[in-house]
């Protein structure tokens, strides 16, 4: 496969939490009295949101959305409990937009059997997607609120025994509804075709806004909503030039700034893309 880039959209906005936010990030030895699932947090103790949770979790709702989510030989397995949907058809638009693996691996068909998948087609990821990092004015605000922590609340919560009825209390910590964290996704151009697939890219947000973010989002957890979207383009020609500062430079998707405005205008989008 030859691979040429044509250049690059940089997408840019704020993700809001709507409700209390649980992006895990695990405990070192054991405290008692502790929490039972600690937010994740960076060197400074502020909470972020991983690129790896939220590519993830863009993923498995377009997944879902074009029905790849299936037990049939198209799952890969990464690991014991975790599948991701790979095929090798070309024009499949999750394996363009996340990539084609070149390793091959085993699946364990539903009669015990393993089944060696060859996989064809191999293709790079399309889309990065950086840590969303607490902006300052969230910082400022969780600051002088006096929650729990330093930027984190906790919220005590009941597990009850189905047989007995006995209450078992725990704490989880959360980040506050209301915290807005800053984005950037990186979107790499390299054929006509994934001018289009990007529009896939902004409904997973809107699937993403409808859906939760981080864990127990079946209790009410992880709403999010983005806002603020600025769409660049740079081209090949453009890094050639140095004329690659984003600041510079007028977003395409003007007064379009919500995923469902620039989904809903994407064809006027993409005129601006030339490739």
């Amino acid at each position: 496969m030859e691979i040429n880039l044509e250049g690059k959209i940089l997408i840019t906005g704020k993700i809001v939490a709507e409700t209390g936010l649980s992006i895990g990030g695990g405990t070192v030895g054991l405290d008692i009295g502790g929490l039972d699932n600690p937010v994740i947090k960076d060197a400074e103790g502020k909470p972020y949101i991983p690129g790896s949770s939220l590519k993830g979790k863009m993923r498995s709702l377009l997944e879902k959305a074009h029905g790849l989510a299936s037990d049939d030989k198209r799952i890969w397995v990464v690991k014991d409990e975790i599948s991701i949907h790979m095929c090798n058809d070309p024009d499949c638009i999750v394996c363009n937009i996340f990539g084609r693996t070149t390793r091959d691996k085993p699946y364990p068909s539903p009669g015990g059997n393993e089944i060696k998948i060859e996989r064809k087609n191999v293709t790079p990821t399309r889309l990065i997607v950086r840590d969303a990092v607490l902006t300052e004015e969230s910082e400022q605000r969780l600051r002088d609120m006096k929650t729990d922590f330093e930027f984190t609340e906790v919220k005590w919560e009941n597990v009850i025994d189905r047989i007995t009825s006995a209450a078992n209390p725990r704490q989880m910590e959360r980040v506050p509804a209301g915290a807005e964290f800053e984005f950037e996704m990186i979107y790499n151009i390299l054929n006509e075709s994934d001018k289009k697939n990007l529009k896939e890219v902004f409904k997973a947000m809107e699937l993403l806004e409808h859906d939760y973010l981080g864990g127990s989002g079946s209790r009410g957890y992880g709403k999010v909503k983005f806002k603020y979207l600025k769409v660049y383009w740079n081209s090949r020609a453009d890094y050639e030039n140095g004329d690659v500062d984003i600041e510079q430079k007028e977003p395409i998707n003007g007064e379009y700034t919500t995923p469902a405005s620039i989904v809903k205008n994407f064809e006027k989008i993409i005129e601006k893309i030339k490739v």
